[in-house]
């Protein structure tokens, strides 16, 4: 018993160097390759591992890693994710990119031109098309109700009836507050083609609008410019601002989408 006890003893210092001996430590800085400076927050982990540590203020990391961890993952909100090999490297410093997929949202604008959100100097608010689709409404600017701040739609209760749209408040006391439609860069005109007397609240027949025409289907995006530096560029006719409208264009290869809606009436 007593050879075992002591056999147990000078072992036991050996096992505890080989434990500490299974982990090793690693330091590096994670900068932006951009502009040169540390990174805070980085998530630094072990592939395939939940073994990890976060970056200090200045982009500096100290990581333990096993012994058989093979590769370091460096991840940052708006930037790349990077790989890199640890190998017998005791120091591994990590230069990270914007990206610009995350960053860069463009959008469309006057005369459709594209441009990143976030380089327009004002308001520029886009829907999507399967947004507006969501609630099968044949009309694709009732789609749009509750959808942009700022943007008013009074729908009329008769079916295929016209739509009532105004941004950013009525402007104008007896003449037209409806906004300007442009369609893949054609300027269209969304006047009531209604009577006089229905228009006033009278009798008479509601013929609806000409947006109304559009298939919700066909839309890809919907972008609502307000304001005079939104607007500048189509003139006058978009003192009210304007609602710029792409639809869907062909893609290589073959794709079926199926839509259907049901409204019954009680």
């Amino acid at each position: 018993m007593r050879k075992l006890l002591l056999s147990a003893l000078l072992a036991s210092p050996v096992l505890m160097q080989q434990a500490v001996a299974q982990n090793r430590n690693i330091t590096g800085r994670v900068t932006d390759t951009g502009t040169g400076q540390g990174l805070p927050g980085v998530t630094v982990l072990v592939k395939g591992t939940s073994v990890g540590a976060s970056t200090s203020a200045d982009g500096s990391y100290s990581l333990s890693v096993p012994a058989d961890a093979t590769t370091l993952t460096f991840s940052f909100i708006g930037y790349t994710s990077v790989e890199r090999p640890i190998g017998t490297a005791s120091t591994i410093d990590v230069g990270l990119g914007t990206d610009t997929k995350q960053l860069s949202e463009v959008v469309v604008t006057a005369l459709g031109v594209e441009r990143t959100r976030n380089s327009l100097p004002y308001s520029a608010t886009q829907v999507e098309g399967q947004s507006i689709t969501v609630a099968r409404n044949p009309n694709p600017v009732n789609g749009l109700s509750g959808k942009v701040a700022g943007v008013n739609i009074r729908q009329s209760n008769t079916l295929g009836g016209s739509t009532n749209v105004t941004i950013r408040g009525t402007k104008s006391l007896f003449g037209n507050n409806q906004p300007l439609y442009v369609i893949d860069g054609v300027p269209i005109s969304n006047n009531n083609t209604n009577t006089t007397t229905q228009q006033t609240g009278g009798g008479g027949y509601d013929y609806g609008n000409a947006a109304s025409d559009l298939n919700p289907d066909d839309i890809a995006t919907t972008t609502i410019l307000k304001g005079a530096a939104a607007t500048a560029l189509y003139g006058e006719r978009a003192s009210n601002g304007v609602i710029l409208i792409t639809t869907k264009k062909g893609r290589k290869g073959l794709g079926v989408t199926i839509n259907a809606g049901i409204t019954g009436l009680m």
